[in-house]
């Protein structure tokens, strides 16, 4: 019994045991099976989950022991004198526990040998994918749940290209986790000599100002911004790049400028919500600012509200991917791309592809997950450097439905900092032609129709919660959905092909249905929560029109699935 090991064993520290001598395995049966049911799972997105001590949650322990399957993994693949030289970046957010997690892998992947590279300061978790090849790194890991509640936190690791490991390394690497099942063998002392600090913040913003787009410092200057870090890691990369690019008219919240894991002012520090931003909305209506930005506590999604009037609108992640495909394109020279490409997930809206098109651009479709973006990315360059004629595209952008943007291939990872200048840029621009990026927005859906997109989002905890899920997915691929005139269904788990010559999409619990006017609903579980996930993309000639048929559709589906 997993419950009765660490109450026991000597190797758990006094804390640990402790924790779990307040526990009856009578009266707290389920808390125990939650928590020792199961070992937390480490899949393409490594670990993520709730604090706190069993086998099913984020501790030393599990860390330790996903890091030391790791280590052992990279030894195998790479070799003694490589792991010794080149390393590991190691970073870490501003979350609860999350440097005890960072400084537990540094000790464990040290103590077999393998250097280890530790950002000197909470950074963004784009900072460290871009760290990995700037340091030559064989991999990477950064700490942090990024937009999830405060009781959440996980470990995240990364490749020698800088991209989140794909389902196969995850499987290799997770095989090498199970053996792993005395924590007596687990090293949690370290190797001081292989342990070096490191800061690259300057040599990331200064990658991330190579992609600006609007040289006019006065248009800059001319923007009022107000920015919130939400507690993160967001404030110093941020505040450096705003003043390299030139904007100089930029407030801070101040309440939330503080590095707390805790996240004292927020409910969740998750910028896809209002609730998340409304301090700096409250700020930006009191000095009239022109739009309010903020980013999550690994600084990797950004969430924005533009002003309207005398209140504020917050657009939406697939808005914004829209807004931010027609603005880079109309200030790249486009030219001097043979092979434009812009990357999104299967279930991102399909403005932004109608946009690309426009400018002559290949659109790639992956599976949800910025991980399949970045591996896109590298396939890309390595097809330029393999002499392939035929892949060797040129990323423009990348971009998911839910709040994460990527231009420039400095990182291989959603990136808050970059998207947060762009978006600046994009709304400096407008507001010297007397506009703002809701109307052209406006402009967009005059050009294109009107693009309607929603997420139900139904959170099910614990193993029941679980076992609902699955009994929703098993309902549609048994008895399908309600829909009328499905022109095409899509299960992903089985074999659906990506671009030729690039294979298959990986399996993956994922459902989509077309409908015949191009309307689509998909529906998932989610890879780092305990939800199932409905996404909604409803074309229209007005917003009304679109809203009444996506209102009946949610109902359809909603009753079908007893949800």
């Amino acid at each position: 019994m997993r419950f009765a090991y660490w109450k026991n064993k000597a190797v758990f520290d006094a804390v640990t045991r402790d924790e779990l001598e307040h526990l009856d395995t009578e009266r707290d049966r389920e808390e125990i099976h939650d928590r020792f049911g199961c070992d937390i799972s480490f899949g393409t997105g490594g670990l993520r989950g709730i604090m706190g001590v069993g086998t099913n949650r984020m501790n030393r322990y599990t860390v330790g022991k996903a890091t030391m399957g790791f280590g052992q993994y990279l030894l195998d693949f790479y070799g003694e004198e490589i792991c010794s030289t080149r390393g590991v970046a190691i970073a870490y957010d501003t979350r609860l526990n999350s440097l005890e997690f960072a400084q537990t892998t540094a000790n464990v992947l040290s103590s077999v040998g393998i250097k280890v590279m530790i950002h000197s300061e909470p950074s963004p978790t784009p900072q460290l994918s871009f760290s990995i090849r700037h340091l030559n790194a064989i991999a990477g890991v950064v700490i942090t749940a990024s937009h999830n509640p405060k009781e959440y936190n996980g470990y995240k690791v990364y490749d020698e290209f800088g991209c989140q490991l794909s389902p196969t390394q995850a499987k290799r690497v997770t095989k090498y986790i199970d053996t792993i099942t005395d924590y007596s063998e687990i090293v949690f002392t370290g190797n001081p000599q292989l342990i070096e600090r490191v800061d690259v913040t300057d040599d990331f913003v200064d990658a991330v100002l190579k992609q600006s787009r609007i040289s006019d410092r006065a248009v800059k200057k001319d923007l009022k911004v107000v920015y919130t870090p939400l507690h993160g890691t967001g404030l110093i990369p941020v505040a450096k790049m705003l003043a390299a690019d030139g904007f100089q008219n930029v407030v801070l919240v101040e309440e939330q400028v503080i590095q707390d894991g805790s996240f004292p002012t927020v409910r969740s520090p998750n910028p896809e919500d209002r609730k998340a931003l409304e301090l700096g909305i409250e700020k930006a209506k009191a000095i009239g600012a022109d739009i309010v930005f903020g980013t999550d506590p690994d600084s990797d999604r950004v969430g924005v509200a533009v002003r309207a009037g005398q209140g504020f609108v917050l657009m939406t992640g697939n808005q914004m991917g829209a807004l931010l495909t027609d603005f880079v394109f109309r200030n790249t020279e486009i030219k001097e791309s043979a092979k434009p490409a812009v990357i999104k997930t299967i279930v991102t809206s399909d403005l932004g592809t109608m946009i690309a098109k426009d400018y002559g651009a290949k659109i790639f479709s992956t599976l949800t997950g910025f991980k399949f973006i970045g591996e896109k990315i590298t396939q890309f360059e390595q097809a330029k450097q393999g002499g392939d004629k035929t892949h060797d595209y040129d990323f423009i952008l990348g971009y998911e439905e839910s709040y994460g943007y990527l231009v420039g291939t400095h990182a291989r990872d959603k990136d808050a900092v970059v998207a947060g200048m762009l978006i600046c840029e994009m709304a400096a621009e407008l507001k010297s032609q007397g506009k703002t990026l809701l109307d052209r927005m406006n402009e967009l859906y005059t050009r294109y129709g009107y693009y309607l997109d929603a997420l139900d989002s139904f959170i099910l905890k614990g193993t029941n919660g679980a076992e609902r899920i699955a009994a929703v997915m098993n309902k549609l691929c048994l008895d399908g959905a309600p829909f009328e005139g499905i022109a095409n269904a899509i299960d992903y788990n089985g074999q659906v092909d990506a671009e030729p010559g690039f294979g298959c999409l990986p399996k993956s619990n994922v459902l989509k249905y077309i409908l015949a006017d191009g309307t689509w609903v998909a529906v998932r579980p989610s890879g780092t929560e305990p939800k199932i996930k409905i996404y909604y993309s409803v074309r229209g000639h007005s917003e009304s029109e679109a809203k009444e048929r996506q209102e009946k559709l949610h109902h359809e589906l909603i009753q079908y699935l007893e949800l």
